[in-house]
Protein backbone atom coordinates (compact mmCIF):
# COMPACT_ATOMS: atom_id res chain seq x y z
CA UNK A 1 0.00 0.00 0.00
CA UNK A 2 2.65 2.17 0.97
CA UNK A 3 4.42 1.60 -2.27
CA UNK A 4 1.40 2.17 -4.25
CA UNK A 5 1.08 5.08 -2.56
CA UNK A 6 4.46 6.37 -3.21
CA UNK A 7 4.20 5.50 -7.16
CA UNK A 8 0.75 7.02 -7.56
CA UNK A 9 2.48 9.68 -5.85
CA UNK A 10 5.69 9.97 -8.38
CA UNK A 11 3.37 9.41 -11.15
CA UNK A 12 1.53 12.30 -9.89
CA UNK A 13 4.65 14.57 -9.72
CA UNK A 14 5.59 13.48 -13.42
CA UNK A 15 2.55 13.91 -15.22
CA UNK A 16 1.22 17.39 -15.21
CA UNK A 17 -2.26 17.94 -14.72
CA UNK A 18 -4.80 18.58 -17.43
CA UNK A 19 -4.93 22.66 -15.80
CA UNK A 20 -1.56 22.74 -16.28
CA UNK A 21 -1.55 21.11 -19.66
CA UNK A 22 -4.27 23.45 -20.76
CA UNK A 23 -2.15 26.69 -19.41
CA UNK A 24 1.45 25.69 -21.24
CA UNK A 25 -0.52 24.98 -24.54
CA UNK A 26 -1.69 28.71 -25.74
CA UNK A 27 1.93 29.65 -24.49
CA UNK A 28 3.77 27.26 -26.87
CA UNK A 29 1.36 28.26 -29.29
CA UNK A 30 1.67 31.40 -29.42
CA UNK A 31 5.64 30.82 -29.33
CA UNK A 32 4.94 29.05 -32.86
CA UNK A 33 2.60 31.55 -34.35
CA UNK A 34 5.35 34.36 -33.44
CA UNK A 35 8.65 31.90 -34.77
CA UNK A 36 6.38 31.18 -37.50
CA UNK A 37 5.09 35.06 -38.07
CA UNK A 38 9.69 35.65 -37.99
CA UNK A 39 10.23 33.81 -40.03
CA UNK A 40 7.21 34.98 -42.84
CA UNK A 41 8.07 38.50 -41.62
CA UNK A 42 11.91 37.72 -42.72
CA UNK A 43 11.26 35.92 -45.46
CA UNK A 44 8.66 37.80 -47.38
CA UNK A 45 10.93 40.88 -47.72
CA UNK A 46 13.36 38.47 -49.91
CA UNK A 47 10.68 36.87 -52.08
CA UNK A 48 9.52 40.74 -53.11
CA UNK A 49 12.81 41.93 -53.39
CA UNK A 50 13.13 38.65 -56.29
CA UNK A 51 9.62 38.93 -57.68
CA UNK A 52 10.18 42.50 -58.24
CA UNK A 53 14.07 41.86 -59.69
CA UNK A 54 12.56 39.09 -61.94
CA UNK A 55 10.06 41.61 -63.22
CA UNK A 56 12.61 44.19 -63.95
CA UNK A 57 14.73 41.67 -65.66
CA UNK A 58 11.30 40.60 -67.90
CA UNK A 59 10.86 43.93 -68.45
CA UNK A 60 14.57 44.63 -69.82
CA UNK A 61 14.27 41.29 -71.81
CA UNK A 62 10.76 42.73 -73.61
CA UNK A 63 12.38 46.00 -74.30
CA UNK A 64 15.59 44.18 -75.68
CA UNK A 65 13.73 41.96 -77.98
CA UNK A 66 11.20 44.76 -78.86
CA UNK A 67 14.41 46.98 -80.10
CA UNK A 68 15.59 44.01 -81.89
CA UNK A 69 12.07 43.40 -83.48
CA UNK A 70 12.09 47.22 -84.63
CA UNK A 71 15.47 46.79 -86.47
CA UNK A 72 14.68 43.70 -88.03
CA UNK A 73 11.47 45.76 -89.06
CA UNK A 74 13.72 48.92 -90.19
CA UNK A 75 15.98 46.87 -92.18
CA UNK A 76 13.16 45.08 -93.91
CA UNK A 77 10.90 47.60 -94.50
CA UNK A 78 14.07 49.78 -95.91
CA UNK A 79 14.91 46.85 -98.18
CA UNK A 80 11.58 46.32 -99.69
CA UNK A 81 11.65 50.53 -100.54
CA UNK A 82 15.07 49.99 -102.16
CA UNK A 83 13.34 46.74 -104.67
CA UNK A 84 10.66 48.84 -104.99
CA UNK A 85 12.36 52.37 -105.58
CA UNK A 86 14.54 50.24 -108.54
CA UNK A 87 11.49 48.87 -109.80
CA UNK A 88 9.75 52.12 -110.20
CA UNK A 89 13.04 53.85 -111.57
CA UNK A 90 13.12 50.93 -113.94
CA UNK A 91 9.68 50.92 -114.99
CA UNK A 92 9.34 54.45 -115.51
CA UNK A 93 12.89 55.03 -117.78
CA UNK A 94 11.52 52.03 -119.58
CA UNK A 95 8.29 53.78 -120.86
CA UNK A 96 10.00 57.40 -120.93
CA UNK A 97 12.95 55.86 -123.22
CA UNK A 98 10.35 53.55 -125.56
CA UNK A 99 8.32 56.84 -126.18
CA UNK A 100 11.51 58.74 -127.44
CA UNK A 101 12.63 55.74 -129.14
CA UNK A 102 9.36 54.54 -130.93
CA UNK A 103 7.81 57.76 -130.86
CA UNK A 104 9.34 61.58 -130.76
CA UNK A 105 12.44 59.59 -132.40
CA UNK A 106 10.74 56.77 -134.38
CA UNK A 107 10.60 55.75 -138.07
CA UNK A 108 8.51 58.49 -139.84
CA UNK A 109 8.05 58.04 -143.78
CA UNK A 110 8.03 61.44 -146.02
CA UNK A 111 6.30 62.05 -148.67
CA UNK A 112 8.13 64.63 -150.90
CA UNK A 113 7.82 67.17 -153.72
CA UNK A 114 9.57 68.87 -155.70
CA UNK A 115 12.09 71.61 -154.89
CA UNK A 116 12.22 70.61 -151.02
CA UNK A 117 14.73 71.35 -148.76
CA UNK A 118 14.02 69.87 -145.41
CA UNK A 119 16.03 71.00 -141.98
CA UNK A 120 16.68 68.23 -139.26
CA UNK A 121 18.14 68.95 -136.00
CA UNK A 122 17.83 65.64 -133.75
CA UNK A 123 19.05 66.21 -129.94
CA UNK A 124 22.38 64.55 -129.29
CA UNK A 125 21.81 63.62 -126.52
CA UNK A 126 19.57 61.03 -127.52
CA UNK A 127 19.87 60.51 -131.12
CA UNK A 128 23.44 58.70 -132.03
CA UNK A 129 23.21 58.82 -135.97
CA UNK A 130 20.49 59.82 -138.53
CA UNK A 131 19.30 57.40 -141.50
CA UNK A 132 17.46 58.25 -144.93
CA UNK A 133 16.53 55.64 -147.09
CA UNK A 134 14.80 56.22 -150.62
CA UNK A 135 11.88 53.71 -151.10
CA UNK A 136 11.72 54.22 -154.58
CA UNK A 137 14.96 53.07 -156.00
CA UNK A 138 13.59 53.62 -159.65
CA UNK A 139 13.66 57.45 -159.00
CA UNK A 140 16.79 59.06 -157.88
CA UNK A 141 16.92 62.66 -156.89
CA UNK A 142 16.63 63.39 -153.23
CA UNK A 143 20.52 64.32 -151.12
CA UNK A 144 21.34 64.11 -147.84
CA UNK A 145 23.43 67.02 -146.82
CA UNK A 146 25.66 66.99 -143.49
CA UNK A 147 26.28 70.64 -141.38
CA UNK A 148 27.64 71.95 -138.32
CA UNK A 149 25.34 74.14 -137.78
CA UNK A 150 22.03 74.98 -139.26
CA UNK A 151 22.37 76.54 -142.94
CA UNK A 152 21.37 80.12 -144.06
CA UNK A 153 17.19 79.87 -145.26
CA UNK A 154 18.20 82.12 -148.08
CA UNK A 155 17.97 80.25 -151.17
CA UNK A 156 14.80 81.42 -153.63
CA UNK A 157 13.35 79.31 -156.30
CA UNK A 158 10.54 79.89 -158.31
CA UNK A 159 8.81 77.73 -160.70
CA UNK A 160 5.40 76.96 -161.57
CA UNK A 161 3.20 73.49 -162.63
CA UNK A 162 0.31 73.14 -164.33
CA UNK A 163 -2.36 70.65 -164.21
CA UNK A 164 -5.48 69.71 -166.26
CA UNK A 165 -7.73 67.93 -163.43
CA UNK A 166 -10.95 65.41 -163.85
CA UNK A 167 -12.16 65.49 -160.41
CA UNK A 168 -14.51 62.25 -160.60
CA UNK A 169 -17.67 62.38 -158.23
CA UNK A 170 -17.28 61.89 -154.87
CA UNK A 171 -13.47 61.88 -155.10
CA UNK A 172 -10.40 64.54 -155.15
CA UNK A 173 -7.31 65.08 -156.36
CA UNK A 174 -4.12 66.27 -154.22
CA UNK A 175 -0.43 67.45 -154.80
CA UNK A 176 1.68 68.05 -152.27
CA UNK A 177 5.01 70.46 -151.82
CA UNK A 178 7.40 70.72 -148.29
CA UNK A 179 7.64 74.77 -148.32
CA UNK A 180 9.61 76.73 -145.68
CA UNK A 181 8.92 79.65 -143.77
CA UNK A 182 8.51 82.69 -145.94
CA UNK A 183 7.54 80.75 -149.09
CA UNK A 184 3.67 82.01 -151.11
CA UNK A 185 1.29 79.93 -152.77
CA UNK A 186 -0.07 81.17 -155.99
CA UNK A 187 -3.28 79.16 -157.45
CA UNK A 188 -5.13 80.17 -161.04
CA UNK A 189 -8.29 78.04 -161.55
CA UNK A 190 -10.68 77.84 -164.15
CA UNK A 191 -13.88 75.15 -163.69
CA UNK A 192 -14.89 74.23 -167.45
CA UNK A 193 -17.23 72.37 -166.34
CA UNK A 194 -20.61 74.64 -166.59
CA UNK A 195 -22.82 75.35 -163.95
CA UNK A 196 -20.48 73.58 -161.48
CA UNK A 197 -18.47 74.01 -158.14
CA UNK A 198 -15.39 72.72 -156.59
CA UNK A 199 -13.76 72.87 -153.34
CA UNK A 200 -9.84 74.10 -153.40
CA UNK A 201 -8.21 73.62 -150.17
CA UNK A 202 -4.49 73.98 -148.74
CA UNK A 203 -3.90 71.72 -146.25
CA UNK A 204 -0.99 72.03 -143.81
CA UNK A 205 0.45 68.20 -143.00
CA UNK A 206 -0.82 65.05 -143.10
CA UNK A 207 -3.52 65.95 -140.31
CA UNK A 208 -4.99 68.22 -142.14
CA UNK A 209 -5.82 67.09 -145.14
CA UNK A 210 -7.35 63.87 -143.54
CA UNK A 211 -9.53 66.63 -140.98
CA UNK A 212 -10.79 68.16 -144.53
CA UNK A 213 -11.61 64.92 -145.46
CA UNK A 214 -13.66 63.76 -142.81
CA UNK A 215 -15.91 67.20 -143.57
CA UNK A 216 -15.14 68.29 -146.64
CA UNK A 217 -18.05 71.09 -146.38
CA UNK A 218 -16.35 72.71 -142.86
CA UNK A 219 -14.17 75.62 -143.82
CA UNK A 220 -12.04 76.02 -140.51
CA UNK A 221 -10.69 72.81 -140.71
CA UNK A 222 -7.69 73.43 -143.45
CA UNK A 223 -5.04 76.47 -143.85
CA UNK A 224 -7.19 78.25 -147.14
CA UNK A 225 -10.45 76.65 -147.67
CA UNK A 226 -12.89 77.94 -151.12
CA UNK A 227 -15.65 77.31 -153.14
CA UNK A 228 -14.82 77.73 -156.71
CA UNK A 229 -16.64 77.93 -159.60
CA UNK A 230 -15.96 79.79 -163.37
CA UNK A 231 -12.21 81.15 -163.13
CA UNK A 232 -10.51 82.97 -160.43
CA UNK A 233 -7.60 83.09 -158.15
CA UNK A 234 -6.33 81.83 -154.67
CA UNK A 235 -2.75 83.09 -152.57
CA UNK A 236 -1.94 82.26 -149.40
CA UNK A 237 1.51 83.10 -147.66
CA UNK A 238 3.08 80.08 -145.10
CA UNK A 239 4.54 81.10 -141.83
CA UNK A 240 5.30 77.70 -140.72
CA UNK A 241 7.58 75.06 -142.05
CA UNK A 242 5.84 71.82 -143.54
CA UNK A 243 4.50 69.65 -146.23
CA UNK A 244 1.48 71.26 -147.77
CA UNK A 245 -1.47 69.98 -149.89
CA UNK A 246 -3.27 71.75 -152.50
CA UNK A 247 -6.40 69.48 -153.30
CA UNK A 248 -9.28 70.11 -155.43
CA UNK A 249 -12.51 68.35 -154.20
CA UNK A 250 -15.62 67.31 -155.94
CA UNK A 251 -19.11 66.59 -154.16
CA UNK A 252 -21.31 66.96 -157.14
CA UNK A 253 -22.51 63.69 -159.07
CA UNK A 254 -20.58 63.74 -162.22
CA UNK A 255 -17.14 64.60 -163.25
CA UNK A 256 -15.36 67.75 -162.99
CA UNK A 257 -13.20 69.29 -165.23
CA UNK A 258 -10.57 71.86 -163.83
CA UNK A 259 -7.38 74.06 -164.86
CA UNK A 260 -4.93 74.89 -162.35
CA UNK A 261 -1.73 77.04 -162.67
CA UNK A 262 0.17 76.99 -159.72
CA UNK A 263 3.01 80.05 -158.84
CA UNK A 264 5.13 79.17 -156.29
CA UNK A 265 7.97 80.80 -154.48
CA UNK A 266 10.04 78.94 -152.06
CA UNK A 267 13.03 79.50 -149.91
CA UNK A 268 15.22 77.00 -149.53
CA UNK A 269 18.48 75.82 -147.33
CA UNK A 270 22.47 76.76 -148.96
CA UNK A 271 24.02 73.65 -149.10
CA UNK A 272 27.00 75.29 -150.66
CA UNK A 273 29.20 74.99 -147.08
CA UNK A 274 28.02 71.15 -146.26
CA UNK A 275 30.58 68.77 -144.77
CA UNK A 276 28.70 66.15 -145.90
CA UNK A 277 26.78 64.78 -148.89
CA UNK A 278 25.27 61.68 -150.59
CA UNK A 279 23.37 60.98 -153.35
CA UNK A 280 21.65 57.71 -152.38
CA UNK A 281 23.48 56.28 -154.79
CA UNK A 282 23.25 52.64 -152.49
CA UNK A 283 19.53 53.89 -151.68
CA UNK A 284 20.62 54.79 -147.99
CA UNK A 285 22.36 57.34 -146.51
CA UNK A 286 23.75 57.41 -142.95
CA UNK A 287 24.67 60.80 -140.54
CA UNK A 288 26.46 60.47 -137.46
CA UNK A 289 25.17 62.95 -134.64
CA UNK A 290 27.84 64.89 -133.20
CA UNK A 291 28.04 65.15 -129.33
CA UNK A 292 27.83 67.10 -127.24
CA UNK A 293 27.26 70.07 -130.17
CA UNK A 294 25.28 68.37 -132.20
CA UNK A 295 24.51 68.80 -136.11
CA UNK A 296 22.14 69.40 -138.91
CA UNK A 297 20.74 67.69 -141.85
CA UNK A 298 19.25 68.60 -145.15
CA UNK A 299 16.94 66.42 -147.33
CA UNK A 300 16.63 67.97 -150.60
CA UNK A 301 14.84 66.80 -153.97
CA UNK A 302 15.13 68.44 -157.53
CA UNK A 303 12.94 70.83 -159.00
CA UNK A 304 10.40 70.34 -161.20
CA UNK A 305 10.53 68.93 -164.59
CA UNK A 306 14.42 67.34 -163.26
CA UNK A 307 13.31 64.15 -162.08
CA UNK A 308 10.74 61.64 -163.01
CA UNK A 309 7.47 62.14 -164.18
CA UNK A 310 5.44 62.80 -160.93
CA UNK A 311 7.64 64.82 -159.43
CA UNK A 312 7.22 63.02 -155.87
CA UNK A 313 9.61 60.73 -153.89
CA UNK A 314 9.25 58.45 -150.52
CA UNK A 315 11.73 58.63 -148.24
CA UNK A 316 11.90 56.88 -144.86
CA UNK A 317 13.71 58.70 -141.71
CA UNK A 318 14.93 56.94 -138.68
CA UNK A 319 17.02 58.13 -135.66
CA UNK A 320 19.83 55.76 -134.00
CA UNK A 321 19.55 55.88 -130.30
CA UNK A 322 22.84 57.16 -128.06
CA UNK A 323 22.31 53.93 -125.65
CA UNK A 324 24.99 55.89 -123.10
CA UNK A 325 22.64 58.23 -122.32
CA UNK A 326 19.48 55.97 -121.68
CA UNK A 327 21.95 53.56 -119.49
CA UNK A 328 23.54 56.72 -117.37
CA UNK A 329 19.63 58.25 -117.03
CA UNK A 330 18.92 54.85 -115.13
CA UNK A 331 21.76 54.43 -113.30
CA UNK A 332 20.85 58.05 -111.99
CA UNK A 333 17.63 58.17 -111.63
CA UNK A 334 18.52 54.97 -109.29
CA UNK A 335 20.72 56.73 -107.07
CA UNK A 336 18.52 59.79 -106.32
CA UNK A 337 16.04 57.97 -105.72
CA UNK A 338 17.80 55.56 -103.57
CA UNK A 339 19.17 58.52 -101.89
CA UNK A 340 15.28 60.18 -101.32
CA UNK A 341 14.11 56.73 -100.19
CA UNK A 342 16.67 56.24 -97.66
CA UNK A 343 16.79 60.12 -96.03
CA UNK A 344 13.09 59.34 -95.56
CA UNK A 345 13.56 55.85 -94.17
CA UNK A 346 16.73 57.38 -91.92
CA UNK A 347 13.91 60.05 -90.79
CA UNK A 348 11.31 57.66 -89.95
CA UNK A 349 13.75 55.34 -88.20
CA UNK A 350 14.91 57.89 -85.89
CA UNK A 351 11.51 59.28 -85.30
CA UNK A 352 10.29 55.75 -83.96
CA UNK A 353 13.75 55.25 -82.31
CA UNK A 354 13.02 58.91 -80.45
CA UNK A 355 9.34 57.61 -79.85
CA UNK A 356 10.41 54.07 -78.92
CA UNK A 357 13.04 55.01 -76.14
CA UNK A 358 10.24 57.61 -74.74
CA UNK A 359 7.74 54.36 -74.42
CA UNK A 360 10.65 53.01 -72.88
CA UNK A 361 11.39 54.85 -70.23
CA UNK A 362 7.66 55.45 -68.88
CA UNK A 363 7.05 53.83 -65.76
CA UNK A 364 4.77 50.80 -65.62
CA UNK A 365 2.13 52.48 -63.79
CA UNK A 366 1.63 54.90 -66.75
CA UNK A 367 2.53 52.82 -69.12
CA UNK A 368 -0.05 52.68 -72.61
CA UNK A 369 -1.82 49.60 -72.61
CA UNK A 370 -2.17 49.55 -75.97
CA UNK A 371 1.12 48.26 -77.44
CA UNK A 372 2.67 48.37 -81.00
CA UNK A 373 1.38 46.16 -83.52
CA UNK A 374 4.82 44.79 -84.34
CA UNK A 375 4.64 43.34 -80.34
CA UNK A 376 4.18 40.04 -80.34
CA UNK A 377 6.63 38.73 -78.03
CA UNK A 378 4.02 36.18 -76.34
CA UNK A 379 3.61 34.53 -79.17
CA UNK A 380 6.99 33.35 -79.15
CA UNK A 381 7.42 29.54 -78.34
CA UNK A 382 5.57 26.11 -78.81
CA UNK A 383 1.92 25.77 -78.16
CA UNK A 384 2.49 23.34 -75.16
CA UNK A 385 5.54 26.10 -73.44
CA UNK A 386 2.75 28.45 -73.87
CA UNK A 387 -0.06 26.48 -71.60
CA UNK A 388 2.05 25.25 -69.31
CA UNK A 389 3.08 29.06 -68.10
CA UNK A 390 -0.76 29.62 -68.90
CA UNK A 391 -1.42 26.63 -65.76
CA UNK A 392 1.91 27.98 -64.07
CA UNK A 393 0.28 31.41 -63.93
CA UNK A 394 -2.73 30.25 -62.79
CA UNK A 395 -2.03 29.10 -59.78
CA UNK A 396 0.29 31.72 -58.89
CA UNK A 397 -2.99 33.90 -59.45
CA UNK A 398 -4.95 31.15 -57.24
CA UNK A 399 -2.12 30.96 -54.45
CA UNK A 400 -1.98 35.07 -54.20
CA UNK A 401 -5.92 35.05 -53.89
CA UNK A 402 -5.82 32.92 -50.90
CA UNK A 403 -3.52 34.79 -49.56
CA UNK A 404 -5.22 37.93 -50.01
CA UNK A 405 -8.57 36.09 -48.66
CA UNK A 406 -6.43 35.83 -45.56
CA UNK A 407 -5.59 39.25 -45.00
CA UNK A 408 -9.07 40.68 -45.28
CA UNK A 409 -8.53 43.56 -43.32
CA UNK A 410 -5.66 45.22 -45.30
CA UNK A 411 -6.47 47.99 -47.43
CA UNK A 412 -9.66 47.32 -49.58
CA UNK A 413 -8.63 49.52 -52.53
CA UNK A 414 -6.27 46.68 -53.65
CA UNK A 415 -9.37 44.72 -54.22
CA UNK A 416 -10.87 47.42 -56.82
CA UNK A 417 -10.21 47.51 -60.20
CA UNK A 418 -6.96 49.26 -61.32
CA UNK A 419 -8.57 50.84 -64.73
CA UNK A 420 -11.87 52.06 -63.39
CA UNK A 421 -11.62 51.73 -59.43
CA UNK A 422 -15.14 50.87 -59.59
CA UNK A 423 -15.72 47.51 -59.86
CA UNK A 424 -13.84 44.37 -58.16
CA UNK A 425 -11.06 42.54 -59.53
CA UNK A 426 -12.70 40.00 -60.91
CA UNK A 427 -10.71 38.22 -64.03
CA UNK A 428 -7.19 37.64 -64.83
CA UNK A 429 -5.16 37.70 -67.58
CA UNK A 430 -3.85 35.39 -70.15
CA UNK A 431 -1.07 33.85 -70.82
CA UNK A 432 0.38 36.53 -68.05
CA UNK A 433 -2.24 35.64 -65.26
CA UNK A 434 -2.45 38.65 -63.66
CA UNK A 435 -5.29 40.53 -61.67
CA UNK A 436 -5.79 43.74 -61.91
CA UNK A 437 -9.17 44.86 -63.39
CA UNK A 438 -13.14 44.03 -63.64
CA UNK A 439 -14.03 41.65 -66.14
CA UNK A 440 -15.27 44.87 -68.01
CA UNK A 441 -12.45 46.46 -68.13
CA UNK A 442 -10.69 43.54 -69.35
CA UNK A 443 -12.49 42.62 -71.74
CA UNK A 444 -12.12 46.18 -73.81
CA UNK A 445 -8.83 46.05 -73.40
CA UNK A 446 -8.12 42.48 -75.12
CA UNK A 447 -10.77 43.79 -77.35
CA UNK A 448 -8.46 46.79 -77.88
CA UNK A 449 -5.30 44.42 -78.48
CA UNK A 450 -3.91 45.97 -75.33
CA UNK A 451 -1.28 44.44 -73.19
CA UNK A 452 -1.09 43.81 -69.62
CA UNK A 453 -0.90 47.12 -67.38
CA UNK A 454 1.67 45.07 -65.36
CA UNK A 455 4.01 42.93 -67.44
CA UNK A 456 3.03 44.91 -70.62
CA UNK A 457 2.59 41.28 -72.32
CA UNK A 458 0.23 40.92 -75.44
CA UNK A 459 -2.95 39.60 -73.63
CA UNK A 460 -4.42 36.60 -75.90
CA UNK A 461 -7.57 36.00 -73.23
CA UNK A 462 -9.28 37.00 -70.02
CA UNK A 463 -10.97 35.25 -67.67
CA UNK A 464 -13.38 35.67 -65.31
CA UNK A 465 -13.20 34.54 -61.65
CA UNK A 466 -16.29 33.39 -59.96
CA UNK A 467 -16.39 33.07 -56.27
CA UNK A 468 -18.13 30.37 -54.36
Amino acid sequence: MAERGESSASSSREEPSPASAASSSPSSSVQVHEEEGDERGGIEPQGGDFRQHELEQQQIGINYRRNFTVVDDAAAAIRDDTWSCIIVVLTFWFFVSMTLILGVYGSVSLRLGPNSSILLRPTPIFVQSLKVEELDDTKPGPQLYGFYKSPALDVLSNWSEAYNASVPADSHKEWVFYLNEGSQINISYSVTTPGSSLFLVIAEGNEGLAQWLEDPTYPNTTLSWNVIHGAGSVHQQIYTSANYYIAVGNLNTETIEVELDLQLEAYLYNTTQAYYKCTFSRGQCNLNILFPTGNAAIITTPGPGQGTPGDEWYVKLSYGPRWVTYILGIGGLTVLMLAAFNFLNKFRIAHENRGGAQYGQMDSTRAPLLSYKDDDISSWGSSFDSASQDEADLEEFLSQEGKLKEGENGNNTRRLCAICFDAPRDCFFLPCGHCVACFECGTRIVEAGGTCPVCQRNMKKVRKIFTV
